[in-house]
């Protein structure tokens, strides 16, 4: 399974920005999938996960009202909507897949970067 996220950019406090992962492999609709990140100097720590089949979704707290995750099995798509950015939202964010707990997962990607201004 390869993974590839994209979308991170530079915005400000309150913005809203959407990333996706394109996920290669014919297993991977299977799995349950994820975004995680890591701030500088920080350990990496999960946002947000959801099942193989999309019907049950889950959020770190810190997150929870102003993420959205979802998936598109046809296309083999994971996508995070993220709104009302905080300056603490600010981190390498990494799309993973076959979630063994809320931060273990089999397969990575290579992140992509976020950075919220104040």
């Amino acid at each position: 399974v390869q993974l590839q996220a994209s979308g991170g950019g530079l915005v400000q406090a309150g913005d809203s920005l959407r990333l996706s992962c394109a996920a290669s492999g014919r297993t991977v609709r299977r799995y349950a999938m994820g975004w995680l990140r890591q701030a500088p100097g920080k350990e990496r720590e999960f946002v947000a996960a959801i099942s193989s089949n999309g019907g049950s979704t889950n959020y770190a707290d810190s997150v929870k009202g102003r993420f959205t995750i979802s998936r598109d099995n046809a296309k083999n798509t994971v996508s995070l909507q993220m709104n009302n950015l905080k300056p603490e939202d600010t981190a390498r964010y990494y799309c993973a897949a076959d979630q063994r707990s809320s931060a273990t997962f089999t397969f990575w990607g290579q992140g992509t970067q976020v950075t919220v201004s104040s």
